[in-house]
């Protein structure tokens, strides 16, 4: 007869690169959502829908690192740290586990794909939901050069959809707020 209490529970690795990359990574896109709320008219239409008490939670599972993204008293979003406790979150949104957070946040399968193979929880309501997923994927497009951004969303935009000059000038505003 086996006794389980003589064999030692064996705990997963800590992954510590791995956290450090995806916790850089969301505090980017946290800043990035800040960013481009206030220069690109199109995240803006798309942030108008949202409602006015909204607080995103994006995060990976069962601990790893978070975004809290959300509106401001004066109705701007607003990149408000790691930590969603004490915060009153509308919309939650995790990621599985890190290897999934991995393939998501290193642009090797876009949001879609994610979502389509169950490897985003969510938790609120469906249509913000969508709606930041189209943000995130208009983030790609401005913030990284066009051969990895098409791999992380799901159809790069054409000439039609987003104009060269609305492209570079919002980049280029995007990255000077998102720097400074």
């Amino acid at each position: 007869m086996i006794n389980y209490n003589n064999y030692p529970e064996i705990k997963p690795g800590k992954k510590l690169i791995k956290r450090i990359y995806i916790a850089t990574m969301l505090f980017i896109f946290g800043r990035a959502f800040q960013a481009v709320s206030r220069v690109d008219k199109g995240a803006k239409e798309e942030f108008a829908q949202l409602p006015s008490d909204f607080m995103l939670d994006f995060g990976v599972l069962p601990n790893g690192p978070h975004m809290i993204v959300g509106k401001d008293k004066d109705g701007k979003i607003k990149y408000f740290g790691w930590n969603p406790s004490g915060k009153k979150i509308t919309l939650k949104m995790h990621i599985k586990n890190i290897e999934a957070a991995m393939r998501l946040l290193t642009f090797r399968e876009s949001s879609c794909t994610a979502s389509a193979r169950d490897r985003i929880i969510v938790d609120g309501d469906l249509p913000a939901a969508c709606n930041i997923l189209h943000i995130m994927d208009l983030l790609e497009v401005l913030l990284l050069p066009k051969v990895i951004a098409k791999l992380g969303v799901k159809r790069y935009p054409k000439w039609s959809q987003l104009s060269p000059l609305r492209k570079w000038v919002s980049r280029v505003l995007t990255y000077i707020r998102l720097i400074a």
